[in-house]
Protein backbone atom coordinates (compact mmCIF):
# COMPACT_ATOMS: atom_id res chain seq x y z
CA UNK A 1 0.00 0.00 0.00
CA UNK A 2 1.35 2.86 -1.37
CA UNK A 3 -0.39 5.45 1.63
CA UNK A 4 -2.57 4.23 4.31
CA UNK A 5 -5.22 6.70 6.04
CA UNK A 6 -6.47 5.28 9.87
CA UNK A 7 -9.27 7.39 10.65
CA UNK A 8 -9.65 7.98 14.88
CA UNK A 9 -5.68 8.24 15.03
CA UNK A 10 -5.77 10.13 17.95
CA UNK A 11 -7.65 7.61 19.66
CA UNK A 12 -7.17 4.57 22.29
CA UNK A 13 -6.51 1.84 19.26
CA UNK A 14 -6.09 4.00 16.74
CA UNK A 15 -2.73 5.60 17.98
CA UNK A 16 -1.70 1.77 18.58
CA UNK A 17 -2.34 0.97 15.14
CA UNK A 18 -0.38 3.84 13.49
CA UNK A 19 2.41 3.26 15.79
CA UNK A 20 2.52 -0.37 14.36
CA UNK A 21 1.98 0.42 10.86
CA UNK A 22 4.85 3.12 11.19
CA UNK A 23 7.20 0.20 12.49
CA UNK A 24 6.13 -1.87 9.58
CA UNK A 25 7.27 1.22 7.09
CA UNK A 26 4.29 2.48 5.58
CA UNK A 27 3.51 5.68 4.75
CA UNK A 28 0.44 6.73 7.25
CA UNK A 29 -1.94 10.01 6.79
CA UNK A 30 -3.59 10.05 10.69
CA UNK A 31 -6.92 11.43 10.45
CA UNK A 32 -7.41 13.38 13.67
CA UNK A 33 -10.79 15.19 15.47
CA UNK A 34 -10.07 19.16 14.51
CA UNK A 35 -9.42 21.03 17.92
CA UNK A 36 -8.52 24.52 18.39
CA UNK A 37 -5.79 23.52 20.41
CA UNK A 38 -4.15 21.57 17.77
CA UNK A 39 -4.17 18.23 20.44
CA UNK A 40 -3.41 15.26 18.23
CA UNK A 41 -4.23 12.97 21.02
CA UNK A 42 -2.25 10.18 21.57
CA UNK A 43 -0.26 10.66 18.73
CA UNK A 44 1.47 13.91 20.80
CA UNK A 45 2.87 10.92 23.07
CA UNK A 46 4.99 9.14 20.38
CA UNK A 47 8.37 10.10 19.88
CA UNK A 48 9.44 12.71 17.74
CA UNK A 49 10.61 10.46 15.19
CA UNK A 50 7.77 8.52 14.59
CA UNK A 51 5.63 11.67 14.89
CA UNK A 52 7.50 12.88 12.08
CA UNK A 53 6.77 10.28 9.60
CA UNK A 54 2.93 11.34 10.17
CA UNK A 55 0.80 13.06 7.76
CA UNK A 56 -1.48 14.76 10.25
CA UNK A 57 -5.27 15.45 8.63
CA UNK A 58 -7.19 16.90 11.09
CA UNK A 59 -11.29 17.26 10.05
CA UNK A 60 -14.37 15.28 11.64
CA UNK A 61 -15.76 12.05 9.96
CA UNK A 62 -19.31 13.84 10.03
CA UNK A 63 -17.88 16.37 7.37
CA UNK A 64 -18.32 14.66 3.82
CA UNK A 65 -16.04 17.07 2.33
CA UNK A 66 -13.17 17.03 4.67
CA UNK A 67 -13.65 13.32 4.48
CA UNK A 68 -12.67 12.63 0.96
CA UNK A 69 -10.09 15.42 1.11
CA UNK A 70 -8.41 13.14 3.73
CA UNK A 71 -9.01 10.17 1.52
CA UNK A 72 -7.23 11.46 -1.82
CA UNK A 73 -3.91 9.84 -2.50
CA UNK A 74 -4.66 7.00 0.13
CA UNK A 75 -5.11 3.49 -1.06
CA UNK A 76 -6.01 1.91 2.08
CA UNK A 77 -8.77 3.13 4.78
CA UNK A 78 -8.71 1.61 8.32
CA UNK A 79 -11.69 3.62 9.51
CA UNK A 80 -11.71 3.43 13.33
CA UNK A 81 -13.49 7.09 14.71
CA UNK A 82 -16.47 6.89 16.40
CA UNK A 83 -18.08 7.87 19.73
CA UNK A 84 -17.93 4.35 21.91
CA UNK A 85 -18.84 5.18 25.26
CA UNK A 86 -22.41 3.74 26.37
CA UNK A 87 -23.66 5.54 28.95
CA UNK A 88 -22.75 8.96 26.78
CA UNK A 89 -24.84 7.05 24.23
CA UNK A 90 -28.09 6.75 26.52
CA UNK A 91 -28.52 10.56 26.83
CA UNK A 92 -27.00 12.33 23.40
CA UNK A 93 -27.96 9.67 20.71
CA UNK A 94 -28.24 12.16 18.03
CA UNK A 95 -24.67 12.52 18.39
CA UNK A 96 -24.10 8.26 18.15
CA UNK A 97 -26.25 8.64 14.78
CA UNK A 98 -24.17 11.68 12.93
CA UNK A 99 -20.05 10.30 13.77
CA UNK A 100 -21.23 6.30 13.81
CA UNK A 101 -23.84 6.04 10.69
CA UNK A 102 -23.39 8.94 8.77
CA UNK A 103 -19.76 9.11 9.79
CA UNK A 104 -18.95 5.54 8.02
CA UNK A 105 -20.82 6.47 5.22
CA UNK A 106 -19.22 9.62 4.25
CA UNK A 107 -16.13 6.86 4.40
CA UNK A 108 -17.77 4.43 1.83
CA UNK A 109 -18.91 6.91 -0.35
CA UNK A 110 -15.44 8.86 -0.75
CA UNK A 111 -14.20 5.38 -1.04
CA UNK A 112 -15.97 4.17 -4.05
CA UNK A 113 -15.82 7.57 -5.60
CA UNK A 114 -12.02 7.61 -5.22
CA UNK A 115 -10.98 3.95 -6.05
CA UNK A 116 -9.42 3.04 -2.81
CA UNK A 117 -8.31 0.15 -2.68
CA UNK A 118 -9.34 -1.58 0.63
CA UNK A 119 -11.33 -0.35 3.39
CA UNK A 120 -11.60 -1.51 7.00
CA UNK A 121 -14.50 -0.24 8.76
CA UNK A 122 -14.00 -1.16 12.74
CA UNK A 123 -17.41 -3.04 14.41
CA UNK A 124 -17.62 -3.82 17.42
CA UNK A 125 -18.91 -6.94 19.80
CA UNK A 126 -21.41 -4.95 21.60
CA UNK A 127 -23.36 -5.23 18.08
CA UNK A 128 -24.12 -9.03 19.24
CA UNK A 129 -25.57 -8.20 22.89
CA UNK A 130 -25.89 -10.94 25.35
CA UNK A 131 -24.91 -13.90 24.11
CA UNK A 132 -27.25 -16.01 22.39
CA UNK A 133 -25.07 -18.80 21.56
CA UNK A 134 -20.95 -19.09 22.48
CA UNK A 135 -18.52 -18.77 21.31
CA UNK A 136 -20.13 -15.91 19.35
CA UNK A 137 -19.21 -16.33 15.31
CA UNK A 138 -20.09 -13.63 12.92
CA UNK A 139 -23.49 -15.83 12.35
CA UNK A 140 -24.64 -14.63 15.40
CA UNK A 141 -28.20 -11.98 15.62
CA UNK A 142 -27.11 -8.25 16.05
CA UNK A 143 -28.79 -7.05 19.33
CA UNK A 144 -28.92 -3.38 19.63
CA UNK A 145 -28.70 -3.08 23.66
CA UNK A 146 -27.58 0.76 23.38
CA UNK A 147 -27.98 3.40 21.50
CA UNK A 148 -24.42 3.07 20.55
CA UNK A 149 -24.36 -0.69 19.88
CA UNK A 150 -27.27 0.00 17.60
CA UNK A 151 -25.89 2.96 15.27
CA UNK A 152 -22.58 0.36 15.06
CA UNK A 153 -25.22 -2.54 13.71
CA UNK A 154 -26.13 1.15 11.21
CA UNK A 155 -22.73 1.09 10.17
CA UNK A 156 -22.44 -2.54 9.77
CA UNK A 157 -25.10 -3.09 7.46
CA UNK A 158 -24.15 0.45 5.27
CA UNK A 159 -20.56 -0.53 5.12
CA UNK A 160 -22.09 -4.34 3.94
CA UNK A 161 -24.47 -2.53 1.20
CA UNK A 162 -21.67 -0.75 -0.23
CA UNK A 163 -20.01 -4.43 -0.74
CA UNK A 164 -23.40 -5.89 -2.54
CA UNK A 165 -24.18 -3.37 -4.70
CA UNK A 166 -21.11 -1.56 -5.53
CA UNK A 167 -18.08 -3.98 -4.59
CA UNK A 168 -16.79 -2.04 -2.36
CA UNK A 169 -13.60 -3.63 -1.07
CA UNK A 170 -15.10 -3.70 2.23
CA UNK A 171 -14.08 -5.61 5.56
CA UNK A 172 -16.06 -5.24 8.57
CA UNK A 173 -13.33 -5.47 11.54
CA UNK A 174 -15.24 -6.99 14.99
CA UNK A 175 -12.83 -6.43 17.86
CA UNK A 176 -14.38 -7.99 21.00
CA UNK A 177 -12.82 -6.25 24.21
CA UNK A 178 -9.96 -4.70 23.68
CA UNK A 179 -7.25 -3.00 26.45
CA UNK A 180 -4.19 -1.99 27.10
CA UNK A 181 -1.89 1.00 27.21
CA UNK A 182 -3.39 4.70 26.68
CA UNK A 183 -7.17 3.11 26.76
CA UNK A 184 -9.92 5.76 27.74
CA UNK A 185 -11.18 6.29 31.35
CA UNK A 186 -14.50 5.30 31.06
CA UNK A 187 -13.12 2.05 30.48
CA UNK A 188 -13.42 -0.91 33.52
CA UNK A 189 -9.67 -2.01 33.38
CA UNK A 190 -8.25 1.89 33.54
CA UNK A 191 -11.26 2.80 36.10
CA UNK A 192 -10.33 -0.09 38.40
CA UNK A 193 -5.98 0.80 37.73
CA UNK A 194 -6.93 4.35 38.02
CA UNK A 195 -8.71 4.19 41.77
CA UNK A 196 -6.58 1.39 43.23
CA UNK A 197 -3.10 3.56 41.81
CA UNK A 198 -4.98 6.89 43.73
CA UNK A 199 -4.77 4.82 46.78
CA UNK A 200 -8.74 4.25 46.45
CA UNK A 201 -9.66 1.20 49.52
CA UNK A 202 -13.06 1.00 47.48
CA UNK A 203 -13.04 0.41 43.93
CA UNK A 204 -16.27 1.52 42.79
CA UNK A 205 -17.49 -0.90 39.88
CA UNK A 206 -21.09 -1.60 38.34
CA UNK A 207 -22.11 -4.94 37.25
CA UNK A 208 -19.68 -7.28 38.31
CA UNK A 209 -21.43 -10.75 36.82
CA UNK A 210 -20.94 -9.63 33.33
CA UNK A 211 -18.77 -11.72 31.66
CA UNK A 212 -15.76 -10.17 28.45
CA UNK A 213 -13.99 -11.19 25.90
CA UNK A 214 -10.50 -9.31 26.47
CA UNK A 215 -8.56 -8.68 23.80
CA UNK A 216 -5.05 -6.85 24.59
CA UNK A 217 -4.55 -4.04 22.11
CA UNK A 218 -1.06 -5.09 20.34
CA UNK A 219 -2.93 -7.99 19.12
CA UNK A 220 -6.34 -6.30 18.25
CA UNK A 221 -4.17 -4.08 15.91
CA UNK A 222 -1.70 -6.87 14.63
CA UNK A 223 -5.28 -8.23 13.65
CA UNK A 224 -6.28 -5.09 11.63
CA UNK A 225 -3.07 -5.69 9.88
CA UNK A 226 -3.67 -9.42 9.31
CA UNK A 227 -6.94 -8.72 7.64
CA UNK A 228 -5.96 -5.70 5.56
CA UNK A 229 -3.15 -7.99 4.34
CA UNK A 230 -5.69 -10.85 3.20
CA UNK A 231 -7.73 -10.72 -0.51
CA UNK A 232 -9.73 -13.65 1.73
CA UNK A 233 -11.44 -11.20 4.00
CA UNK A 234 -13.41 -8.85 1.21
CA UNK A 235 -16.61 -8.47 1.66
CA UNK A 236 -16.56 -10.55 5.08
CA UNK A 237 -17.36 -9.74 8.75
CA UNK A 238 -14.38 -10.55 11.31
CA UNK A 239 -14.10 -10.83 14.47
CA UNK A 240 -10.62 -10.44 16.22
CA UNK A 241 -11.26 -12.32 19.95
CA UNK A 242 -8.98 -14.84 22.41
CA UNK A 243 -12.07 -17.39 22.80
CA UNK A 244 -11.56 -17.09 26.31
CA UNK A 245 -13.73 -14.92 29.12
CA UNK A 246 -13.45 -13.80 32.27
CA UNK A 247 -16.20 -11.33 34.61
CA UNK A 248 -16.18 -8.57 35.71
CA UNK A 249 -15.41 -9.66 39.17
CA UNK A 250 -12.35 -11.69 38.90
CA UNK A 251 -10.82 -9.53 36.49
CA UNK A 252 -11.02 -6.46 39.27
CA UNK A 253 -9.11 -9.28 41.89
CA UNK A 254 -6.93 -10.04 39.65
CA UNK A 255 -5.90 -6.02 39.28
CA UNK A 256 -6.53 -5.78 43.32
CA UNK A 257 -3.90 -8.73 43.55
CA UNK A 258 -1.58 -7.28 41.88
CA UNK A 259 -1.56 -3.57 43.25
CA UNK A 260 -3.05 -3.41 46.43
CA UNK A 261 -4.71 -6.48 47.92
CA UNK A 262 -6.23 -4.58 51.16
CA UNK A 263 -8.88 -3.03 48.48
CA UNK A 264 -12.30 -4.21 48.53
CA UNK A 265 -14.80 -3.68 45.22
CA UNK A 266 -18.14 -2.23 45.99
CA UNK A 267 -21.02 -1.31 43.91
CA UNK A 268 -21.56 1.80 42.37
CA UNK A 269 -25.16 2.43 40.95
CA UNK A 270 -24.60 5.13 39.13
CA UNK A 271 -22.26 2.93 36.83
CA UNK A 272 -24.92 -0.05 36.57
CA UNK A 273 -26.80 0.01 32.80
CA UNK A 274 -30.47 -0.24 32.76
CA UNK A 275 -31.06 -3.46 33.39
CA UNK A 276 -32.06 -4.86 29.58
CA UNK A 277 -29.31 -2.56 28.38
CA UNK A 278 -26.37 -4.63 30.19
CA UNK A 279 -24.96 -7.73 28.00
CA UNK A 280 -24.19 -10.05 29.98
CA UNK A 281 -22.07 -12.13 28.26
CA UNK A 282 -19.27 -12.04 25.41
CA UNK A 283 -16.94 -14.90 24.30
CA UNK A 284 -16.11 -14.54 21.00
CA UNK A 285 -15.05 -17.32 17.82
CA UNK A 286 -12.06 -16.60 16.22
CA UNK A 287 -12.00 -19.45 14.05
CA UNK A 288 -12.36 -16.97 11.06
CA UNK A 289 -9.80 -14.72 11.14
CA UNK A 290 -7.72 -17.71 11.86
CA UNK A 291 -9.14 -19.93 8.80
CA UNK A 292 -8.45 -16.40 6.50
CA UNK A 293 -5.28 -15.02 7.54
CA UNK A 294 -2.33 -15.80 9.99
CA UNK A 295 -3.40 -14.16 12.98
CA UNK A 296 -3.47 -15.62 16.45
CA UNK A 297 -3.11 -13.85 19.84
CA UNK A 298 0.26 -13.27 21.39
CA UNK A 299 -0.42 -11.86 24.45
CA UNK A 300 -1.98 -13.94 27.59
CA UNK A 301 -4.79 -11.95 29.86
CA UNK A 302 -2.20 -11.76 32.65
CA UNK A 303 0.76 -10.47 30.21
CA UNK A 304 -1.40 -8.04 28.64
CA UNK A 305 -3.02 -6.36 32.31
CA UNK A 306 0.90 -6.82 33.78
CA UNK A 307 1.75 -4.53 30.47
CA UNK A 308 -1.34 -2.45 31.21
CA UNK A 309 -0.11 -1.73 34.37
CA UNK A 310 3.12 -0.51 34.18
CA UNK A 311 2.04 1.79 32.00
CA UNK A 312 -0.48 3.31 34.27
CA UNK A 313 2.57 2.91 36.86
CA UNK A 314 4.29 6.04 35.03
CA UNK A 315 2.72 9.04 36.98
CA UNK A 316 2.91 11.06 33.78
CA UNK A 317 0.88 8.49 31.52
CA UNK A 318 -1.93 8.83 34.17
CA UNK A 319 -1.85 12.22 34.93
CA UNK A 320 -4.98 13.00 33.25
CA UNK A 321 -7.22 10.41 34.35
CA UNK A 322 -9.21 11.48 37.03
CA UNK A 323 -10.15 8.20 39.56
CA UNK A 324 -12.35 10.67 41.92
CA UNK A 325 -15.28 10.53 39.16
CA UNK A 326 -17.12 8.21 37.03
CA UNK A 327 -15.86 8.80 33.89
CA UNK A 328 -18.89 8.62 31.30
Amino acid sequence: MKKILVTGADGFIGSHLVEQLLDEGKQVRAFVYYNSFNSWGWLDTLSQDKKDKIEIFAGDVRDPYGVRTAMKGCDCVYHLAALIAIPYSYHSPDNYVDTNIKGTLNIVQAARDLNIERVLVTSTSEVYGTALRVPIDETHPRQGQSPYSATKIGADAIADSFYRSFNLPVTIVRPFNTYGPRQSARAVIPTIITQLMAGKKEIKLGALHPTRDLLFVKDTVRGFIAIANSQKTIGEEVNIATQQEISIKDLAQKLIDRINPAAQIISDDIRLRPEKSEVERLLGSAQKIKSLTDWAPQYSLDEGLNATIEWFSNENNRKNYKADIYNV
